[in-house]
C-alpha cells in the first residue's frame, strides 16, 4: 500500500479527473523528501473511477498533507476571511446562466478528452441526473450500459459538492463555500467552532504522520493549524479544487453551473482573461502555483456566453518532474431515456 491508497481509505472515492492524480502525486511526495514514482493506472481505462483517487480530492488531500508537514504557527481557531461580492465576469456570468433557466432533458452530459499515458487518444462519458444520480463510461456503449443498468457511482462526496454549487447558486454564498471546502477531509472544518476546527486538523495530522511510519520515516512533529495567506491558499486550493471537479460532472445542469462560478468568484488569487478557443469567445481561469502547493499551474478555460468548460490544462512549474496535460470537455443536456438506446 502506497500514500495514495491510504488517502483513497479516507472517504469516498469520487471520479478522478487525469491530471490530479499525477499533481497529488507529486505533491505528497514533495511534501514526504522522496524522488517522485510513475503512477502506474490500471489497464482498463473504464476502471479509472474506481481505481484513481478523485480528482478534487487528490488535490485537496495533497495540499493538507503538504500543509501539514509545513504548516503555520497559530492555533486552530484563526478566522478564514468571508468571501466577498467581488467586481467579476463571473459574477455577471452566473447570473446569466441562473436567468436563462434549464435546457431541455433530465441530465447532463459531459464528454471528456485527453490522452492516456502510452500517448493514446482517450474518451471519457460522465452523466450526472437532475436528481443526483451518476453514470459514467469510456465510450457511448459502455455510459448506456450504465444507465440501462441503474450502476448509480454517485458517492456521498458527489452530492455535497453538488449540493454545494447548488446552494451558492441560490442562498447564502458564505455557507456554500464552507460546504463545498468541508466536502473533503483536508481539516479546514470552516464554519464550525475552534474546538472542532482543531479536532479535525489533529485527524489530518495523524493521517500524515500514518504516510510517513508506512514509508519508514521519521514522523516530524505535529504542525499547529496554518494562518494567515498561508491557510487562505491551503482553503482556495480545496474550494478551487471542489468546485471545478462539480463542474467537470455536471456542467450542463445550470444550477450547479451558476453555483461554481459564484464560488470561483471569490478566490481573489485566480486570474481571469479573454481567449479565442475552438471558435468561441471564452475565458480563462487560471490557479497559480500559491493555489496549486507550488507544483503550477492550473488553466480552465469556459465559454464566455454560457459558463461551459471548454479545456483544463495542467501546466508545471519550470523545473519540476511533473508532466503537462491537456483535457477538452463536450457538454449537453440528454434524456436518459435516449442515452439508454445510445442516442448520445
Amino acid at each position: 500500500m502506497d500514500e495514495m491508497d491510504l488517502m483513497k481509505k479516507m472517504r469516498d472515492v469520487p471520479s478522478p479527473r487525469p491530471e490530479a492524480y499525477d499533481r497529488a502525486r507529486t505533491a505528497l511526495s514533495t511534501a514526504m523528501a522522496e524522488p517522485t514514482a510513475t503512477v502506474v493506472r490500471p489497464k482498463r481505462w473504464f476502471s479509472w473511477p474506481k481505481a484513481g483517487i478523485a480528482a478534487v480530492g487528490a488535490a485537496a488531500v495533497a495540499t493538507a498533507v503538504v500543509m501539514g508537514t509545513t504548516g503555520g504557527t497559530v492555533p486552530a481557531e484563526s478566522p478564514v476571511a468571508a468571501p466577498q461580492a467581488v467586481d467579476s465576469p463571473l459574477v455577471k456570468l452566473a447570473s446569466d446562466v441562473k436567468d436563462a433557466g434549464a435546457l431541455s432533458g433530465d441530465a447532463s452530459l459531459i464528454i471528456r478528452s485527453t490522452t492516456a499515458p502510452d500517448n493514446s487518444p482517450y474518451v471519457f462519458y460522465t452523466i450526472y441526473t437532475d436528481n443526483g444520480h451518476t453514470f459514467h463510461g469510456d465510450s457511448v456503449k459502455t455510459v448506456s450500459a450504465s444507465v440501462a443498468k441503474g450502476e448509480n457511482q454517485a458517492t456521498p462526496f458527489d452530492a455535497n459538492v453538488m449540493a454545494a454549487a447548488r446552494l451558492a447558486a441560490n442562498g447564502d454564498l458564505e455557507k456554500a463555500r464552507n460546504a463545498m471546502v468541508n466536502a473533503s477531509p483536508t481539516g479546514w472544518a470552516l464554519g464550525q467552532s475552534a474546538a472542532e476546527q482543531e479536532k479535525a486538523w489533529a485527524q489530518r495530522q495523524e493521517a500524515t504522520a500514518e504516510v510517513y511510519r508506512m514509508k519508514g520515516l521519521p514522523v516530524p512533529p505535529p504542525k499547529p493549524r496554518p494562518t494567515g495567506k498561508e491557510l487562505e491558499d491551503g482553503v482556495n486550493n480545496t474550494l478551487w479544487s471542489n468546485t471545478t471537479y462539480a463542474l467537470f460532472i455536471g456542467a450542463a445542469n445550470a444550477e450547479v453551473r451558476s453555483g461554481v462560478l459564484k464560488l470561483l468568484a471569490t478566490i481573489k488569487d485566480v486570474t481571469i482573461g479573454k481567449t479565442d478557443a475552438e471558435g468561441q469567445s471564452a475565458l480563462t481561469l487560471t490557479a497559480g502555483p500559491s493555489l496549486q502547493g507550488g507544483t503550477g499551474s492550473h488553466v480552465l478555460t469556459v465559454n464566455a456566453g454560457n459558463g461551459l468548460p471548454i479545456r483544463s490544462e495542467v501546466i508545471p512549474a519550470a523545473g519540476s518532474d511533473g508532466k503537462p496535460s491537456v483535457t477538452n470537455y463536450k457538454s449537453s443536456r440528454v434524456n436518459l431515456a435516449d442515452v439508454v438506446v445510445g442516442k448520445i
